[in-house]
């Protein structure tokens, strides 16, 4: 009796599981294969995204100059689009998980296509101050999250997401090189025609090469708990519940706290490229090119391999370990030279910090609102970038550049103890 209930019930499972795979296949996602070529045009996007994002970020600045805006109000124009991506972050991840992650990067794709629009029309200061308004929307890096989430198993899941630190690296370089040579031989403007028709190429990518549908059945039981009560894009409500699932809340905190000293110190690194390394502006462009040739190799290498011989947990803790390690070399350094060398830790540490724990939190949330994790977790750096300038410069004036490092080192070995201690409730996997 026993042995005929069992193939019973493997028989039915077995029915069940090829309902679950022809679902699957009416939404799009026909094997391996499909899913595979998906999350490969997602790292394009993500890519060409960043790229023009980067290209922006080196053009705008001789923009405002070329306006006659001052440093006040250029620094007006950049907390403006923080806040803009601060209260975007959520509102995007919850328009992805109520209509879909295609649905949310074409929107993205448009925000900067209209963004790029008003770039090239800006003959005034107001003009390029409305050019900042569609950046509520651009957040091309969380909508290919998005995809990568709804395509993977959670064991594929940290590797997967980690490839996506190989497109920053790649657009960190193409971006500024891009950006400063159009603006150098052609004008200010070019840039922006430039990310115009980009950006509607990236959109176009978007229709024709996502499917409508990438989230397949949830593997979660709905309950009253794990459902979303609200329809609205934003929510406090929402927010909390999120927060109030098993180890939400402690990630998150760790997320926030171990990067945000090393956060503050890069707001403040153009500064401190001028006054404590006496660097010139190319040589500063040099450095950041290093930095993203680290990045590609570090997320593109590195992290994938990792997550599939340790556990999250155990990456998390080596994360801000390391972390702790570069705030005592950031205390002691003096030269360019001494920075080159903490820059290999630091860009190992922050790059597993943000995809394990980005891992973590889609994976300890239904999927049904993935999309919103991502997008809480999307608004840590604009959150830093908005509050950053404030009190990075406070700590670089009165306490110098060492300041920075000292910071870094006491919170980091806070949040290890903290690790060591806590009894986090986390699904550990490894591929």
């Amino acid at each position: 009796v026993s042995t005929m209930n069992a193939k019973t019930s493997s028989g039915g499972e077995r029915e069940a599981s090829g309902m679950r795979n022809e679902t699957l296949g009416e939404n799009g996602c026909l094997g391996e294969a499909k899913r595979g070529q998906v999350i490969r045009v997602a790292y394009v996007i993500a890519a060409l995204d960043l790229t023009f994002l980067f290209m922006q970020m080196g053009v705008v600045p001789y923009m405002a100059k070329s306006l006659g805006l001052d440093l006040v109000g250029f620094g007006y124009l950049q907390t403006i689009f923080g806040v803009l991506q601060l209260v975007g972050g959520y509102i995007f991840g919850r328009f992805a998980d109520q209509f879909g992650a295609r649905a949310a990067l074409i929107l993205s794709c448009v925000s900067g296509s209209i963004s790029f629009l008003l770039m090239s029309f800006s003959t005034s200061i107001p003009i390029l101050f409305l050019s900042r308004l569609p950046g509520v929307f651009m957040h091309g890096i969380p909508g290919a999250q998005k995809v990568i989430t709804d395509m993977t198993s959670p064991s594929q899941r940290a590797g997967a997401l980690g490839k996506l630190g190989f497109c920053f690296g790649v657009a960190i370089i193409a971006g500024s090189a891009l950006g400063g040579v159009l603006s150098t031989k052609f004008g200010n403007y070019v840039p922006a025609y430039v990310g115009l028709v980009g950006s509607l190429i990236n959109t176009l990518i978007a229709i024709v090469c996502i499917p409508s549908q990438t989230k397949p059945e949830s593997d979660h039981h709905v309950t009253e708990h794990s459902t979303s009560q609200s329809g609205s894009l934003f929510s406090i409500r929402e927010i909390v519940r999120l927060m109030k699932f098993p180890g939400v809340m402690e990630v998150f905190i760790v997320k926030v706290f171990a990067g945000l000293p090393i956060g503050l110190f890069m707001i403040m690194f153009s500064i401190i490229s001028m006054d404590f390394f006496g660097l010139e502006a190319v040589e500063s462009g040099y450095l950041m090119s290093y930095f993203g040739v680290l990045q590609m190799i570090v997320q593109g290498l590195v992290v994938g391999k990792l997550s599939s011989r340790c556990t999250e947990m155990t990456l998390l803790r080596l994360s801000v370990l390391v972390f702790a390690g570069v705030g005592l070399g950031m205390a002691l350094m003096r030269t360019v030279w001494h920075y080159c060398i903490i820059a290999v830790p630091l860009v190992f540490a922050f790059s597993v910090l943000a995809t394990i724990t980005d891992s973590i939190l889609t994976k300890a949330v239904p999927s049904s609102d993935t999309g919103a994790m991502l997008g809480i977790c999307a608004s840590v750096q604009p959150l830093t970038r908005t509050v950053g300038p404030t009190i990075g410069g406070v700590l670089y004036k009165q306490f110098g550049v060492s300041s920075f490092g000292y910071l870094q080192l006491m919170i980091n070995l806070g949040l290890f103890v903290y690790l060591l201690k806590s009894k986090i409730p986390l699904k550990e996997m490894k591929s």
